[in-house]
């Protein structure tokens, strides 16, 4: 192979730094190389990973195959460990340049291979520019790296470091870039992105961030929010929610369960009541908005009782998108110490989760049929609404704009009359 291959996975973060990384392999002259940027959040995650590095072995013999991310930093022993691998650089180091330019040093074998530095030394977050996110309709923005909380059941910390935050005016630069570039929709993206800003003077927050994003690029069409913590909303997010038509009505939670006593067990900072009010009030300013949430299904120490009370927040709350999770001991972690369940039960509950998931995404799909909504157009032959519900766009220009009515759906993707558009 020539150049450099890129295999990302997990969350949208990562997206935006494997962009990141191949402008600094490429300023470095690193060729014929797979760079992974794994995922630590679940065990499953990491076993993906290991997968893949397999994988690109067989398919790239000769290639160097460097691996990186969250669980790179956190397990770099396990990655040095296999024979397929040649580096294994930490999340701090894999997006600099200098790091690829160290390579032909690197050895072949053992604590020859690392270059993972202790990320919780790491104090600041550069601004990192980039042009495009190769493969992707709308663009991500890195506003925040890190976090500062210890939930119980979550690993990522340890990865990522503590939070911190990149300066506002090097945001509005990156946002500006991407739009002069052809991007219409841009999404703020970080690992506990709520948290922006207290690191830095002023402390300004994540709803003035976007607020300020939004005043300042004016050609900017959408703007949107990667997951929060409904906990840290602050006052210029809410009047986003209320006032703005240009921040989508979309909102993806961190709720991780609906029972007070897992929530705590889990060291959450909201409860379910709060989750619920968050959500209200914002329905309440957003008439048609959509939330997205996380939950973890057989957390140690969840009764049959605690489980249910999951399903009926999702229920109560109209979650049109729900992401379950298999509660995933990660070793490090309090939660792992805990006594933990069956893993036969765990994936029981998580089916049944699932199930309650797939009811609610198909309610919210039928409440969407005989709207008329604004589509972005994406280069799979779907799009998505304002508040990002799926649609199948067959025939449309990717990257376009469409104003259309919502004809019904298929259970996945709603489906509209393709005769009647109009350009956004």
């Amino acid at each position: 192979m020539s150049g450099v291959e890129i295999i990302t996975f997990g969350c949208r973060l990562n997206t935006y730094e494997s962009e990141v990384m191949r402008g600094a392999a490429e300023k470095a002259g690193l060729n014929n190389a797979v760079l992974v940027n794994t995922c630590a959040v679940t065990g499953e995650a990491v076993r993906q990973a290991r997968k893949a590095i397999r994988r690109a072995r067989r398919e790239h013999p000769d290639a160097r195959i460097i691996v990186t991310g969250c669980a790179a930093q956190t397990e770099a022993g396990t990655f040095a460990a296999m024979p397929e691998v040649d580096a294994v650089l930490g999340n701090a180091e894999k997006l600099e340049s200098s790091a690829y330019r160290a390579l032909p040093d690197f050895g072949v074998a053992g604590e020859e291979k690392l270059r993972v530095n202790d990320i919780m030394s790491v104090r600041e977050t550069a601004p990192q520019m980039v042009r495009m996110i190769e493969g992707h309709v709308r663009a991500f923005v890195q506003v925040q790296n890190g976090c500062d909380h210890r939930c119980t059941f979550c690993i990522i910390p340890y990865g990522r470091g503590n939070s911190r935050s990149v300066p506002m005016g090097a945001v509005v630069d990156q946002a500006r870039m991407l739009v002069e570039n052809g991007y219409r929709e841009i999404v703020l993206t970080g690992v506990d992105a709520t948290s922006y800003g207290g690191d830095l003077t002023g402390t300004p927050t994540l709803g003035l961030l976007a607020k300020t994003l939004l005043k300042q690029v004016p050609e900017l069409a959408r703007l949107r929010l990667s997951s929060i913590d409904s906990i840290e909303a602050d006052r210029h997010l809410i009047d986003l929610i209320a006032d703005e038509p240009r921040f989508m009505p979309h909102l993806h939670l961190s709720l991780q369960h609906g029972d007070d006593m897992i929530l705590k067990r889990m060291k959450r900072r909201h409860s379910r009541a709060d989750a619920l009010a968050f959500m209200n009030e914002a329905r309440r300013l957003r008439p048609g908005i959509a939330f997205g949430a996380d939950m973890i299904a057989g957390f140690p120490t969840e009764t049959e009782e605690m489980f249910a009370a999951a399903g009926t927040l999702a229920q109560e709350a109209g979650i049109a998108s729900l992401h379950v999770f298999p509660y995933s001991p990660r070793e490090g972690t309090p939660a792992a110490r805990m006594p933990q369940h069956d893993p036969l039960l765990i994936r029981e509950r998580a089916a049944r989760l699932r199930a309650i998931g797939e009811d609610l995404a198909r309610d919210h799909l039928t409440s969407m049929v005989g709207t008329t909504q604004t589509v972005l157009v994406e280069s799979n032959s779907t799009g998505h609404t304002e508040n990002f519900t799926r649609v199948a766009t067959p025939g449309l220009e990717p990257r376009s704009l469409v104003a259309t009515t919502i004809t019904g759906h298929d259970g996945k993707n709603l489906s509209i009359d393709t005769a009647e558009r109009q350009a956004a």
